[in-house]
């Protein structure tokens, strides 16, 4: 399925409003769609991801849960197996160790374990990344977690139009679907985002297929592949390093499963360099991922790579600590520089 073109539209969306919209026409749409998990009712979920859902659909669709990520993440996968669409949240992605059974075992392999006789059209969604001091068992993304193992599709937006057609392609997918929100890319109150989130977003819907990267930015010395927060670091960083007279062209993989390798490597095509930034951690991950696919196919057109990723330590929560793991755009610069040195 082709992506649709984007309706012309002066309104911007934070990424949270952005999210919430697509929920709400498909809650609207479908009496099957239901959402449930920790403070998503009243609370309207610690990073707005269900703000305003509870006044319009009531308590039986927006449901609090007990803190027990193993019972209410079950119970979502026995709801899509008997043909409901629920969307389930795991308020932190550091939380998925309580529910990995669920979500490992069963939302994961359920269709292939049962020889295709049920379906599992669910979404979990979660909150991932750091960047506001919260420590090692709220701070991590744990991407490639997730991506490694078979059976789930992986979703990443970094802007709120990215946010609301991949929220409604997750949805509408019949298999499971894992949505990881960065919650520094929300647009909350107390936990300000960077400029880039919040863009136009139509208010009709609209789907952006999984499996199909975004260049963010178009240039011509080096590709720069990443995504989520990063997204927006690495752009930042394009723009600083453009008055060095380095063209930065900046890809925003939008989902890890399916993974879109043919953008990544027509790019790489043209600049002969390539750079990954992944705030998740580095060792068995989306970076070396992302290498390995292009040195296996085009190992010819690559002159030069650099990964920049989390190294290998639980994510401190020290602010200058945080500051120093996390990858930040002077980093960027950086692996940018060392590999156009050369030219």
């Amino acid at each position: 399925m082709a992506e649709q073109e984007p309706i012309q539209t002066e309104r911007t969306l934070t990424m949270s409003r952005a999210m919430v919209e697509a929920i709400a026409h498909e809650m609207r749409a479908d009496d099957d769609v239901f959402y449930m998990g920790e403070d998503v009712a009243d609370y309207g979920g610690i990073f707005d991801s269900t703000d305003g859902l509870l006044d319009e659909f009531g308590y039986d669709r927006i449901m609090d849960v007990p803190i027990s990520e193993t019972a209410y993440i079950g119970a979502a996968v026995g709801a899509a197996q008997e043909g409901m669409r629920p969307i389930a949240e795991l308020m932190f992605v550091d939380f998925f160790g309580v529910g990995m059974d669920q979500i490992y075992n069963q939302m994961a392999k359920n269709t292939y374990m049962s020889g295709g006789s049920v379906s599992v059209p669910m979404v979990l969604t979660t909150a991932v990344g750091g960047t506001y001091n919260d420590a090692a068992q709220h701070s991590q993304t744990l991407y490639g977690t997730f991506a490694h193992l078979p059976g789930m599709k992986v979703v990443v937006p970094s802007t709120a139009y990215d946010a609301k057609g991949l929220m409604h392609n997750a949805i509408r997918d019949d298999d499971p679907v894992v949505y990881m929100f960065h919650k520094r890319l929300m647009g909350i109150g107390w936990m300000p985002a960077p400029d880039g989130p919040k863009t136009p977003v139509p208010d009709t819907d609209y789907t952006i297929p999984f499996g199909s990267a975004d260049t963010k930015r178009e240039g011509a010395d080096v590709t720069v592949v990443t995504l989520g927060l990063h997204v927006h670091r690495a752009l930042e960083a394009a723009e600083s390093l453009a008055d060095d007279d380095i063209d930065v062209e900046v890809i925003d993989l939008r989902t890890l499963v399916p993974l879109d390798t043919d953008t990544v490597r027509e790019s790489v095509a043209k600049t002969g360099r390539l750079v990954v930034v992944d705030e998740d951690y580095q060792s068995f991950g989306v970076t070396g991922e992302i290498i390995a696919s292009v040195t296996e196919e085009s190992l010819d057109n690559l002159e030069a790579v650099e990964r920049v990723a989390v190294p290998d330590v639980p994510l401190p929560y020290a602010r200058p600590l945080e500051n120093e793991v996390i990858p930040g755009v002077e980093d960027i610069e950086t692996a940018v520089q060392s590999v156009t040195s050369d030219s």
